[in-house]
């Protein structure tokens, strides 16, 4: 980890260079800068004033001329020069006799909620987490029991893989850093046994489909496509048979508003015309357009099926997060052509994706073809996309872990048909965003924590600190011992993106990333390993298992306030989940546990760990 100081930004907020992780300051082109302009869609000298105020608790912040605050609960308030200090948290409305429009006025608290005491936890990929009665990947019924389970050895949390929906189609996205939408789930996580009413409307097909999906359990490599053609059927049946008399299902499509009917309304016009919706007719490309309206209309049904499957993943969700805290993983960005592009596509920059430039583990860079959020836009919707954005990944979570947290201070665009050393960084409004995951995580009794590894500026780590945001440390990267950790802090030995401790003390994870072409830095590799080796105490050719029980006893001596250890290491798998640079020439995302969920009680090395992690 590196920090470095901040460049010079220009009024659109676009950087005039950058030092990379070596050091070497990389100045900005004047092909990218018009690059970035294009895709932001950047015109004139710089964006207008945008209608929105955030302030903290008890800030007494001055209002010219007489003014009116009308509260989020309704009630209003006339204001005379400053704002009361009493303001209520919240989302409110300030108004003055000389604007044409009110102001958004967002109050929030100095800092996020910190976890009570210290403690530690498992970091599972729920889709690998299968239990015998899996069709073919883990579900909301496994996390339900692995949370049971791990809330039996101690644990405090379980960190999670993003939940996040996919495009409803038979091919299936694995990636779930690549969602059609951040605000709502993929209904392959659904128990089909445990929906109300499944045994008796399907009756004896019931038996026969889940046959089919438990025999995917036989092949560790996951068919997203064979589980979602076998769950699409079930859940289509049982369906028909609940929703026309169910209001509780209405109570929660009212609850969810807009967003749900927009996002159910994508997927059924994505099931019709196929992924993408910059290839659909022209008709349909805007949320807003009058085709959209009437096509809802004419598929009332199927959109409500929609809306009913996020109903259905609400509930099950709900009563896996009851059996312990869950902390939810947020993506840093939404696919393309997916549901949350198709409704925020003013606000999003469609000619450029978001990544990360070359480093020392990843020499060509990284684009993760993800479009980023324009900050002036951004702002001018007075961060509603962002705020429906978070709100969606703490419900019914005790923690949030935010994915390259540096990305509420700056990102790395990467403007179409440019490769990712040519890229460059946009500067966000980091003090507004924090402030609003500080609202929102207080309103959900949550943690935050925020993935600030690789290439971070300099103040981003104490700016994260003071709004109690905890910092993400890793032992891969950190060169002193887990005793030197800082408590504000989650430790943890390995993130999905880097190797587990089998994979990179045996060489098969270098070995597969050079039959990859990958190029990694093979001196680097080996450092971290020999590092591993003078810290645990143990030989370079020490078995596997020996050396996986030393680090966890290491990193138990973290004063961090949080540390998790993964379940691959717990099983001693050798593949990481997903190897960053790759696509399809590997499982990315894909691979199973190779033991089930019910072997996990009996499983020697994870009770080992567990006692190590336990004070």
């Amino acid at each position: 980890m590196v920090d470095v100081p901040a460049p010079r930004t220009d009024r659109w907020s676009i950087a005039d260079g950058y030092e990379d992780a070596l050091g070497v300051w990389r100045p900005l082109s004047a092909r990218t800068r018009s690059a970035i302009r294009a895709a932001m869609h950047a015109e004139g000298d710089g964006p207008p004033p945008a209608r929105v105020m955030v302030i903290r608790a008890g800030e007494r912040r001055p209002v010219r001329g007489p003014a009116r605050v009308t509260l989020e609960d309704g009630a209003s308030l006339e204001i005379h020069g400053t704002l009361p200090a009493d303001l209520p948290l919240g989302y409110h409305s300030l108004s003055t006799r000389n604007d044409a429009e009110p102001t958004r006025l967002i109050v929030t608290p100095p800092r996020c909620p910190l976890p009570e005491r210290r403690g530690w936890g498992w970091a599972a990929q729920l889709y690998a987490t299968r239990s015998t009665a899996s069709w073919g990947m883990g579900d909301l019924a496994d996390l339900r029991a692995l949370g049971r389970w791990a809330h039996g050895l101690g644990a405090d949390v379980l960190l999670i893989n993003p939940l996040t929906a996919p495009l409803p189609l038979a091919t299936q996205q694995a990636s779930p850093y690549c969602a059609s939408s951040r605000r709502f789930l993929n209904p392959l996580y659904l128990r089909v046994e445990d929906l109300p009413g499944a045994a008796d409307f399907l009756g004896a097909d019931l038996e026969r489909l889940a046959a089919l999906g438990h025999a995917l359990n036989a092949e560790r490599r996951i068919d997203r496509a064979q589980v979602f053609a076998l769950k699409m059927q079930a859940l289509e049946r049982v369906f028909a048979r609940t929703t026309a008399r169910d209001a509780a299902l209405k109570r929660y499509v009212g609850e969810r508003g807009e967003g749900l009917a927009e996002f159910a309304t994508f997927s059924a016009l994505a099931e019709r015309y196929g992924g993408g919706f910059r290839a659909w007719p022209s008709e349909y490309h805007r949320s807003e357009s009058p085709a959209v309206a009437a096509f809802a209309t004419a598929h009332a049904q199927r959109v409500r099926f929609h809306e009913w499957l996020q109903w259905q993943l609400d509930a099950q969700l709900e009563a896996a997060c009851a059996e312990t805290r869950v902390m939810q993983d947020l993506p840093i960005g939404v696919d393309p052509d997916g549901a949350d592009a198709w409704a925020w596509q003013d606000a999003l920059a469609t000619g450029a994706s978001v990544g990360a430039p070359p480093d020392r583990y990843v020499r060509r860079g990284q684009d993760w073809g993800l479009p980023p959020f324009v900050p002036h836009r951004l702002r001018a919707l007075g961060y509603q996309p962002f705020v429906d954005t978070i709100r969606a990944a703490l419900r019914h979570a005790g923690g949030l872990r935010i994915d390259h947290v540096m990305g509420l201070f700056r990102l790395f665009w990467i403007p179409s048909g440019l490769t990712p050393a040519e890229g460059g960084y946009v500067r966000y409004p980091a003090d507004e965003l924090l402030a609003i995951v500080a609202l929102e995580s207080h309103r959900a009794g949550a943690f935050v924590v925020g993935e600030d590894l690789g290439t971070v500026e300099a103040g981003v780590r104490e700016q994260l600190a003071e709004r109690g945001v905890l910092s993400y440390r890793v032992t891969w990267f950190e060169e002193g011992p887990p005793s030197r950790y800082p408590e504000l802090a989650m430790a943890a030995v390995t993130t999905h993106d880097l190797p587990t401790i089998a994979g990179l003390w045996t060489g098969a994870d270098l070995a597969e990333q050079h039959a990859l072409g990958l190029e990694p830095n093979d001196a680097a590799i080996e450092a971290t390993r020999k590092r591993l080796s003078l810290a645990t105490g143990r030989a370079l050719d020490a078995p596997v298992g020996d050396v996986i029980e030393a680090t966890h006893r290491l990193l138990a001596q973290a004063p961090s306030l949080l540390v998790t250890a993964t379940l691959d290491d717990a099983l001693g798998v050798v593949e990481r989940p997903n190897v960053p640079g790759t696509t399809d020439e590997r499982p990315n995302w894909s691979l199973a546990l190779p033991a089930p969920l019910e072997a996990l009680p009996t499983a020697p090395r994870a009770l080992r760990i567990a006692a190590a992690l336990t004070r």
